[in-house]
């Protein structure tokens, strides 16, 4: 260990000034675009979310247009690959995992894309395109996707790859592991999560678990414990419940139940059972001990600018941030349409989320909650879509009642309309199934929490 201080020590000395501005300038612009809120008309957001939500404004009548043509070119490869096999595609280890993909996801690919061309051009049963399902996806919820995937997707490599993750990560790492079971690294990426965008996090986790810096079982932690949704929708949450007034004590009541989730659920089942292994074809990159007698902030200096060193130039940048970007629109957004529109003809057209929200509307009778028998559905149709159990509570007279729909809905995490979505269309190891146990377990444990502090409140 004295060696490996001194040998720390050693290469200390040789950073040069440019290595220190190849660490800090990047990682100040990327600590700047994906955490730093800012006030904006709408409430308070991140400039990623605010310049994507500004480039759908702009663009309104384009976009959705383009998000149809990515979805149409993702199924035209995938079509290639398996039938004619190109020789661009095979022989490239990128275009062949975008495109080359299981039969299933192909199948899904093309759904997606049947169900945004129905959307488009309005054509076909109503129940399919209408402004509630599938013109929902491709007009509102998929061109924020494509907006956020653009600008996300070129700025990511600015979190990645010039030391921030290993500088915080040896920072965080004694707090990381003993209380979410997960690497130093995983703070930035749970923070980034949590106050940003859950479909930041979504794609940042993503890349970390591909590049081998997550096994199976850290990357499905991060991915369906902090992907909460941005702190923009939840004010539109609570100010559709019409509960303005109570935002502070509702936003503090998300983070003390989404905070007694996040230290429960990495120690249960399904993902206590995940692998503590690498994604195929990747070395696990783990995190070296800290030599005695080093700071924890010395160690964490020394580790980023050694990955500032090697953070490649403008042009290895610009052409990950590419490949980021083309994960996600031809990977994910097809898939989100397909599930996604599926999920939310179910809620809408069917009393599928009210029969299964019985068991949930006796538990709200028993904790004593008013209107229970109303508010029963909205504990499980969140899993179609994060804003249902909003729109179905709208009618519910009791304030308690509304302030748990809309603290709940929150803090379940995983609806298919978007991030179930995100989650199966991406290489994150984490299954359907996976999903439902996850929400349902979410939901469990976060009710019990936010019905005590209600009734406090209230």
């Amino acid at each position: 260990m004295q060696e490996q201080w001194k040998h720390v020590e050693r290469e200390k000395k040789r950073f040069s000034a440019k290595d220190y501005a190849a660490f800090i300038l990047p990682s100040l612009l990327g600590l700047l675009f994906f955490m730093v809120p800012i006030q904006t008309e709408d409430g308070i957001t991140i400039p990623v979310a605010f310049l994507a939500n500004g480039l759908n404004e702009g663009f309104a009548g384009t976009i959705p247009v383009l998000t149809v043509l990515a979805i149409t070119i993702s199924v035209i490869g995938s079509l290639a690959a398996y039938l004619w096999k190109p020789k661009w595609i095979m022989e490239s280890t990128y275009w062949k995992a975008l495109f080359y993909v299981r039969k299933n996801w192909v199948m899904t690919r093309v759904i997606g894309m049947i169900f945004a061309w129905m959307a488009l051009l309005t054509l076909g049963p109503d129940f399919l395109t209408s402004d509630v399902t599938g013109g929902m996806l491709l007009f509102d919820l998929l061109p924020v996707l494509f907006t956020t995937f653009l600008l996300a997707g070129f700025l990511l490599p600015l979190l990645l790859n010039f030391g921030l993750l290993e500088f915080v990560g040896a920072l965080l790492r004694k707090v990381m592991r003993p209380l979410f079971t997960l690497p130093g690294r995983s703070s930035l990426d749970c923070l980034a999560s949590w106050v940003g965008d859950g479909t930041i996090g979504v794609l940042l986790t993503s890349k970390q678990y591909e590049e081998g810096y997550y096994t199976k079982r850290e990357a499905g932690v991060v991915a369906t414990t902090f992907s909460i949704v941005s702190i923009t929708f939840t004010i539109v949450v609570i100010s559709y419940l019409e509960m303005e007034s109570y935002f502070l004590p509702y936003y503090a009541t998300i983070i003390i139940a989404g905070l007694a989730a996040a230290l429960i659920m990495p120690r249960i089942p399904p993902l206590s059972w995940k692998k503590d292994d690498v994604y195929e074809g990747t070395t696990r990159k783990t995190e070296e001990a800290i030599p005695s007698g080093t700071s924890l902030f010395r160690w964490g200096t020394t580790q980023a600018l050694r990955k500032a060193r090697s953070g490649g130039g403008v042009k290895a940048t610009l052409k990950e941030g590419m490949q980021n970007v083309l994960d996600m629109w031809i990977g994910v957004l097809p898939v989100v349409m397909a599930i996604g529109t599926v999920a939310v003809v179910i809620a809408e057209f069917t009393s599928f989320f009210t029969i299964i929200g019985k068991p949930f509307e006796w538990l709200l009778m028993l904790m004593q909650v008013p209107e229970a028998e109303a508010a029963g559905q909205t504990m499980v149709v969140g899993f179609a879509d994060m804003f249902l159990p909003a729109v179905i509570g709208s009618g519910i007279e009791s304030e308690m009642t509304r302030f748990i729909i809309a603290s709940v809905s929150v803090t379940q995490l995983v609806y298919l309309s978007e991030m179930g979505g995100l989650l199966l269309g991406s290489k994150l190891p984490v299954s359907f199934k996976d999903l439902v146990f996850i929400f349902l377990i979410r939901t469990l444990i976060t009710l019990p929490i936010v019905v005590g502090i209600a009734h406090l409140i209230f």
